[in-house]
């Protein structure tokens, strides 16, 4: 009925039908080229039968994201920007941030049900801000979801005390399966400049380039948030009715789903990559449009913020050409 709303289906087709776009599937961007006068050119890309091509541009649109927009620009440099291109505040790849959680999950006498149709959310926003008594800062939302298929459910989303294999195993499999409730918390990431993407020295990716390299240690206020968040979701079970309640433990991150502030916006180009338009400070000609812009993690999921920011960075852009300005 068209109501998704990806931008796979609910804008890419009005652009295609235009006539003045063209997707090219599969390719891979690997250098953004500058001329002696510090503007982008063009880029160089791989496509999917890994034939090389440059693409000259009279602008450069990036929107790969906190972790692939960042290894593009540290691996586009040359001599006029030897630490990457538009790296002169040498803040590209830092300030990376996720998102705190937590996960409990909760069994219940009857059917719930929960793994028919596509996975629905419903979310908590009572605790979007935490108040400063509890002496760390965070806030966030509780996401009731249940985002398992079968065979992942079966291994990985069961409480710890279940035995994994045998009779028993069955049985907790089908009991569990269509009785079972989990409550993710999405909540804040605080920024630290520590936290970054950058390019591994030494493993290359398929096409010989460097393969991204990601450092990442939770702030202590991240695993604070992430335990209140626990105790709340715990509640909330008890709340529901829940026969038994198991929590996923909390630890330092591993991975994310979401990547965020590797180019983070601000006015100042001293401490920001790029300026309120998404434009670059250093290149006039080159734009970033993703997560990377975000100073703050936020407090749920981010997509939504990211395709407002996008609208919002088309008419910025639309205006600057109108005014010959890139």
């Amino acid at each position: 009925m068209g109501a998704k709303s990806s931008t796979l289906a609910s804008l890419i087709p009005i652009a295609l039908k235009t006539g003045r776009c063209e997707i090219r599937p599969l390719s891979t961007v690997t250098n953004i080229h500058t001329d002696l006068k510090g503007r982008a050119t063009g880029v160089t890309y791989f496509d999917k039968s890994g034939t090389e091509h440059f693409q000259h541009a009279r602008a450069v649109i990036v929107s790969a994201n906190g972790a692939e927009t960042p290894r593009l620009l540290l691996m586009s440099k040359s001599k006029l920007c030897p630490d990457g291109l538009a790296n002169s505040s040498g803040k590209v790849g830092k300030y990376l941030m996720f998102n705190s959680n937590s996960y409990m999950g909760g069994l219940f006498e009857h059917p719930l049900n929960d793994y028919r149709s596509i996975v629905d959310t419903r979310v908590i926003q009572d605790f979007y801000e935490i108040s400063p008594q509890h002496g760390f800062y965070g806030g966030g939302g509780i996401d009731a979801r249940f985002e398992f298929q079968p065979l992942g459910f079966a291994m990985g989303a069961l409480p710890p005390d279940i035995p994994t294999w045998g009779s028993a195993y069955k049985k907790a499999l089908q009991e569990y399966y269509t009785r079972t409730m989990f409550l993710l918390s999405h909540a804040t990431s605080l920024p630290l400049e520590t936290n970054n993407i950058s390019l591994d020295p030494n493993l290359k990716d398929d096409h010989g380039l460097p393969a991204i390299r990601l450092t990442y240690k939770d702030h202590p206020h991240d695993l604070l948030t992430a335990k209140f968040f626990a105790d709340r979701s715990s509640e909330l079970m008890d709340a529901a009715g829940a026969k038994k309640k198991w929590l996923f433990p909390i630890e330092e991150s591993t991975f994310a789903v979401h990547l965020l502030g590797t180019c983070r916006m601000g006015k100042d180009p001293r401490t920001s990559v790029i300026n309120p338009d998404h434009r670059t400070h250093d290149v006039p000609n080159l734009f970033l449009c993703d997560g990377s812009s975000m100073v703050t993690s936020g407090r749920g999921q981010p997509t939504m913020t990211i395709q407002a920011l996008a609208y919002r960075a088309a008419d910025r852009i639309t205006d600057l050409a109108h005014r010959g300005e890139i």
